[in-house]
């Protein structure tokens, strides 16, 4: 019985010695590289560049009064529309103590000016009718009467231009209330009843009362690195991406580059404009900033593939085909527009041909292979 088990115990040992043999041999046999095969697909190559900035109107108006004073109402706030010479504010004018008491002082001149003319007047139309003086003399003193007249009009409207800015003869065209100079949409009114405001002047820009602007006619104002503005013309088509409305483009017209660039951080930056060709039920606010995609080429319903694909030996590219399984071959191909990830196909490739892509990696899972 002792002996049975000993030679179990060889045979075991013996089993157990061939068997780590085998996987030592099989271990060590290398295994074949693996990779991933590509087809070669129909589609469109657009290469572009992208230029930040915002979308603003074309015609953004700050309304400032004409006469400094006190705002006494505002009939709009921000958010409407209004039309060319609609009204918008009022404003109570507060004079000058000085000009006041001078058109105070014009006024009672002027009628006492007047008193005395008419006497005169009065006097010599009644010699005339008598026909004692000549009708020169006549003329000269009703010449006399009548400018006095007018000069107490004139200093009253004088007068009441001071105190209120308006005289009984001009009250629809007074420019104590404030207009609009266009049709558009009030984008802000910084001032409220109760603010002073002054007019505009040599030493001073004038308080706005009002900013409005048309919102149906926009413009996207943004800057392209100098690297890309060589690349950029007049005329070309560009999609706007705005990140505060989603899942819509616009389309726009590059009309302005500017002829000179600027520095900001270290880089010249040259400006931008473009026309925002909005549609009938399109709108965006003023100030929204926004991603321009400026188109610089396209090829449409061409054979392309993964730029990664190829390879390169000296001036020129090829890619792999398989021919056979672990079978590959070189084809050189001629390439043309790339956007960066796909690259076009001029000639060399069919879209059928298998190209040779990455290796497959064996230690990952077949749900984690790309």
């Amino acid at each position: 019985m002792k002996k049975f088990f000993k030679i179990l115990g060889l045979v075991f040992i013996a089993i157990l010695f061939i068997g780590t043999l085998v996987f030592l041999y099989k271990k060590s046999q290398k295994v074949p590289d693996k990779f991933e095969i590509k087809s070669g697909s129909i589609n469109s190559i657009i290469k572009k560049t992208v230029a930040t900035g915002t979308v603003q109107p074309r015609q953004e108006i700050e309304i400032k009064p004409q006469v400094s004073g006190i705002i006494e109402k505002v009939y709009l706030e921000a958010g409407q529309m209004v039309h060319k010479d609609d009204i918008m504010a009022q404003i109570n004018i507060i004079p000058d103590m000085v000009n006041l008491n001078n058109a105070e002082s014009r006024v009672k001149r002027a009628q006492l000016n007047y008193e005395d003319a008419k006497i005169d007047y009065d006097r010599q139309s009644t010699l005339f009718e008598k026909k004692v003086i000549s009708k020169e003399e006549y003329q000269k003193a009703k010449l006399t009467y009548n400018s006095a007249r007018e000069e107490v009009e004139s200093a009253d409207n004088n007068l009441e231009l001071i105190r209120k800015g308006v005289t009984k003869s001009s009250a629809k065209t007074t420019n104590t209330l404030i207009r609009s100079t266009i049709d558009g949409m009030v984008l802000d009114v910084p001032v409220k009843a109760g603010f002073s405001v002054i007019q505009a002047n040599t030493f001073n820009a004038g308080t706005t009362i009002a900013i409005v602007a048309d919102m149906n006619d926009m413009i996207f104002l943004g800057k392209v690195d100098e690297t890309e503005v060589g690349k950029i013309k007049e005329g070309m088509n560009i999609e706007l991406t705005i990140g505060a409305i989603d899942n819509q483009k616009f389309n726009a017209v590059l009309k302005y580059i500017a002829p000179k660039g600027k520095v900001e951080n270290g880089a010249i930056q040259f400006e931008i404009k473009a026309d925002v060709l909005l549609k009938k039920d399109q709108f965006i606010r003023s100030g929204y900033s926004a991603n321009a995609n400026i188109v610089l080429d396209r090829r449409d319903s061409v054979l392309t593939i993964p730029e990664g694909l190829l390879k390169f030996a000296h001036d020129s590219a090829y890619v792999e085909l398989e021919k056979s399984p672990d079978n590959y071959e070189k084809r050189f191909v001629k390439t043309g527009l790339s956007d960066g990830i796909n690259i076009e196909i001029v000639s060399g490739l069919k879209k059928e041909d298998k190209i040779k892509g990455n290796q497959i990696d064996p230690t990952k899972k077949p749900e984690e292979k790309k």
